[in-house]
């Protein structure tokens, strides 16, 4: 991995730095942090302010259709090497991406004027269509707490009208695959599981011995005080010691929790969960992301087995604050192109979520957060690049109004399964990913375009106040299956 974190670990967004769901927020933490020196060390992060120079070893390049590196890894090694010799640094090719662009590296300094200095070399090549750097991003998710039932399904405030919609359709036969820190066994999901992959390419990152494989586990992300680099201030991140988030579970339980008559219950409960792991310790780079991405919606990626179970939906309740980049567009675009919908969160903080990643992507259903009441959530992102508003929950006040899903209790190793309420648009964004089953399962001609439409033409305004721009509204799942079916 090239030195992303999981997207703000606020158990809201799953920043890539996942907007996670471990109850700890990076406040300020760039998103563009280095890559990991090794087991215990972490290169600082840089801000990603206007301005400044990204602290980062690896970058993303996307050859023009007729270069002949777009075709041949051959030809990359031999161009990375010569843009090195005109860059006075050693660059080295590491792997091609699913979406066909470069990953390229530089191993022999974390200076950031160096790093620029290479990707000018590759930008003034007219054979290069882009460079960007190979950023990190963290988990959106805010505070765990105990809480016991599930406002944000049923009730008439501000609840999602999810009940109702279950007369209609409950996911069965649609895979969703959520995109974040992987899964533990837990009851409420044993049943609801295809077969995943764990994308996460760099060992100290993945906390479980090894890089890529086939093995999804999370294996947890604890991380302790400065273990993460500083941030933009110079302040340690994280600010104290932190534990296992579980983010990736409790997302799932969101989306597909099944309906046993006890603990949770997802909004897609029939819908089937492929868990894809690119979040671990101190989060994950966009490139392992991007791979994830491709691989999810039934694209081809080397050195992973091909996807038997393609995904109709994607969840990315993560995030980093950078604005959009043309390696990101190019795979969610080919994704949504291959018929997947993508559901992700806007961010944690307070923001316009233009100025984020992936929520300020084209092609996503951009999700904000609103809390028991109906107002946007003090911590969720707005601004125009939303889409929708869904149940994110905020527990400043009580922990009975966050979001309540399936964890692991283990707090720096694996523990029993059991339950907890957290906070943040990395908890809103499953209840529009689960819709999106719901959507496909009744419908399944429709487009990821035209299922992104649907749940924007059908919702109802907030019943609290949105400052910022909240998109169409809150969502409202038997609404929407109504306004399709005509049932």
């Amino acid at each position: 991995m090239h030195g992303l974190t999981p997207l703000r670990i606020s158990v809201a967004l799953a920043t890539v730095t996942a907007v996670m769901g471990t109850g700890v927020a990076f406040a300020g933490v760039s998103s563009d942090a280095a890559r990991p020196a090794g087991p215990g060390q972490v290169s600082a992060p840089a801000t990603a302010a206007a301005g400044t120079a990204e602290v980062t070893q690896g970058f993303i390049v996307g050859y023009k259709s007729h270069a002949e590196e777009a075709r041949s890894n051959a030809a990359i090694v031999k161009d990375a090497e010569a843009k090195g010799d005109e860059a006075g640094e050693r660059i080295s090719f590491e792997r091609r991406l699913g979406t066909g662009a470069a990953l390229v590296d530089l191993p022999d300094t974390d200076k950031p004027q160096d790093t620029q200095e290479a990707m000018a070399a590759f930008r003034a090549d007219p054979d290069v269509a882009y460079v960007v750097p190979d950023r990190r991003v963290f988990p959106t998710a805010v505070e765990p707490s105990e809480y016991s039932y599930q406002w944000d399904l049923y009730e008439s405030r501000a609840g999602m009208n999810v009940p109702s919609a279950w007369k209609q359709a409950t996911g069965k036969g649609v895979t969703v695959a959520v995109i974040d820190t992987g899964i533990t066994k837990h009851t409420e999901l044993g049943s609801r599981l295809v077969p995943g992959y764990d994308f996460i390419s760099n060992s100290w990152t993945a906390t479980d011995g090894g890089g890529r494989d086939s093995d999804p586990s999370d294996t947890g992300d604890w991380a302790n005080r400065g273990e993460c680099g500083k941030d933009r201030n110079g302040n340690p991140v994280p600010a104290r010691d932190t534990n296992n988030s579980w983010h990736g579970t409790h997302v799932a339980g969101t989306i597909a929790a099944t309906a046993n008559g006890y603990g949770t219950v997802g909004v897609a409960h029939e819908a089937n969960i492929q868990p894809i792991r690119v979040l671990g310790k101190c989060g994950g780079s966009t490139s392992d992301i991007i791979d994830a991405i491709t691989w999810a919606s039934g694209g081809t990626v080397s050195g992973a087995p091909a996807n038997k179970y393609p995904a109709a939906v994607i969840n990315m309740s993560l995030g980093g604050e950078f604005t959009c980049d043309q390696a990101y567009n190019t795979a969610i675009k080919a994704a949504t192109d291959r018929g997947t919908t993508v559901a992700v969160a806007a961010g944690n903080d307070n923001a316009d979520a233009s100025a984020y990643s992936p929520a300020g992507c084209a092609n996503v259903i951009t999700v904000a957060a609103s809390d028991r009441e109906g107002n946007r959530a003090a911590y969720s992102n707005y601004g125009r690049t939303v889409d929708v508003t869904a149940p994110g929950g905020e527990t400043a006040v009580r922990a009975d109004d966050g979001i309540w899903s399936t964890i692991n209790k283990g707090t720096r190793s694996l523990g029993s399964e059991g339950y907890a309420s957290y906070q943040g648009t990395s908890m809103a964004t499953p209840h529009i990913a689960g819709l999106a089953a719901l959507l496909k399962q009744k419908a399944p001609s429709l487009t990821p375009a035209q299922i992104e439409q649907a749940i924007k033409n059908n919702t109802r305004s907030l019943p609290g106040s949105c400052s910022g721009g909240c998109g169409a509204g809150l969502a409202d799942a038997a609404k929407v299956l109504t306004a399709v079916t005509g049932n």
